[in-house]
């Protein structure tokens, strides 16, 4: 990628961000999360969960449904923020790392 490709495609992720922050600004309390946050998981919230609106609660259910797929960075801004514990954190890491053990012992056909 050049360095054009490259301006343009943080241009778009910086805009996407401010549009994101700037739709929170309007929404009600209800629904809203701290520009941090915002910031953090917008890469998040394009891949996964752009479907929603950014002040819509399905939002919410999408981005716990995609759980362990959040970046590191937007999860620690989610424990940051108090909109998830550390303790559900590390409660699905240990589910999905299970999981992940039995599957790796499941003998192969």
């Amino acid at each position: 990628m050049n360095f054009i490709g490259t301006r343009r495609t943080a241009q778009t992720v910086l805009s996407s961000a401010l549009a994101l922050a700037g739709a929170a600004v309007t929404t009600s309390d209800a629904f809203a999360v701290s520009l941090s946050v915002q910031l953090a998981c917008a890469t998040d919230y394009y891949a996964h969960c752009s479907a929603y609106s950014p002040d819509s609660p399905q939002v919410r259910t999408c981005m716990r449904a995609v759980g362990r797929g959040l970046s590191e960075r937007c999860i620690n801004a989610l424990v940051a923020g108090g909109e998830v514990s550390a303790a559900e954190v590390a409660g699905r890491r240990s589910i999905s790392n299970r999981q992940r053990d039995k599957r790796r012992k499941l003998p192969m056909l």
